[in-house]
């Protein structure tokens, strides 16, 4: 039925749709996200627009003259002004998502997420903006579910850098300039959907350099890794192994990364074997945004 009323929506705009292929994109999207009454303004960010306009220019200018004596510093994981942690004692844990993108990344684990929601596990949603693209109608269903809290995950997710460090095969932003723009763009995307400009950003590949931490923090976002790593990127890694790596490795404060953009990898089901032994074990779950975060003790 939402399919059959999709289509005949659609005819009423059939000289609009001829008119070009860029139009005909564009009003699908706005038509498709309607029919959830989602439509931010009635429009969809227009990355573009936004990167071609004077305020963004001018706001990127200006940063970057701040910055310009920034060096890259060290880069990793694991560095200085990068938070690991939820600054607590108590047996607190944070359940962090990364959506990557990319090629072979849009891919949406709903079967994750609805076990997240009949849980009721509040969770951290770190998503890049080429996976906020192809999802869109999936991204705002997100947006207004209160347990989650999104996160910025890069424009195009690439390592945050100044230098030319790669991590995994994947290639650094690179310089100050492209640096901004992975971090800005993306947040000022997710911010016009969920109105709310992101607390929080995690490089592609958790990796970053000393001067994009700088870069971040002149934007008003933290640097976010984990201290619990899951595995669940690895290819064909079992769920009963990735069950072990989080059980094991939980401990209070603990940050664990896993992934929500990959329904073939085996994150689904070794989260759902791992959350009642946590559960028996007096964990209880936090968004990001409700407990303060600290480098690895």
């Amino acid at each position: 039925m939402m399919k059959q009323g999709w289509i005949i929506s659609s005819l009423c705009y059939l000289p609009s749709l001829l008119s070009s292929p860029v139009t005909m994109i564009k009003i699908i999207f706005l038509f498709t996200l309607s029919l959830f009454g989602k439509v931010a303004n009635g429009q969809s960010f227009d990355r573009q627009k936004e990167f071609s306009s004077i305020t963004y220019q001018q706001t990127k200018s200006q940063a970057l003259e701040k910055l310009k004596n920034n060096k890259p510093g060290k880069f990793g994981e694991f560095i200085p002004g990068v938070m690991e942690t939820v600054a607590t004692d108590e047996k607190n844990l944070a359940l962090t998502f990364d959506a990557c993108g990319g090629l072979h990344g849009n891919g949406f684990d709903r079967d994750l997420i609805d076990f997240l929601k009949q849980e009721n596990l509040p969770a951290t949603l770190f998503i890049t903006g080429g996976w906020i693209e192809k999802n869109l109608v999936s991204f705002q269903q997100l947006c207004s579910e209160p347990l989650f809290e999104i996160e910025n995950h890069g424009l195009t997710h690439h390592p945050c850098t100044l230098g030319n460090e790669s991590k995994y095969g994947i290639k650094g932003t690179g310089s100050a300039s492209e640096g901004f723009d992975e971090i800005e763009l993306n947040a000022l995307q997710i911010e016009f959907y969920t109105h709310r400009k992101p607390e929080f950003y995690r490089p592609a590949t958790a990796a970053t350099d000393e001067g994009c931490v700088a870069m971040a923090k002149a934007l008003n976002e933290t640097i976010v890794s984990y201290s619990v790593l899951s595995g669940d990127a690895v290819a064909g890694l079992a769920a009963e192994t990735i069950k072990e790596n989080i059980i094991k490795r939980a401990k209070p404060g603990g940050i664990i990364i896993m992934h929500m953009n990959h329904p073939e990898w085996n994150s689904f089901e070794a989260l759902r074997a791992a959350i009642p032994i946590l559960r028996q074990r007096g964990y209880r779950f936090v968004k990001l945004n409700e407990a303060g975060l600290q480098p690895m003790k």
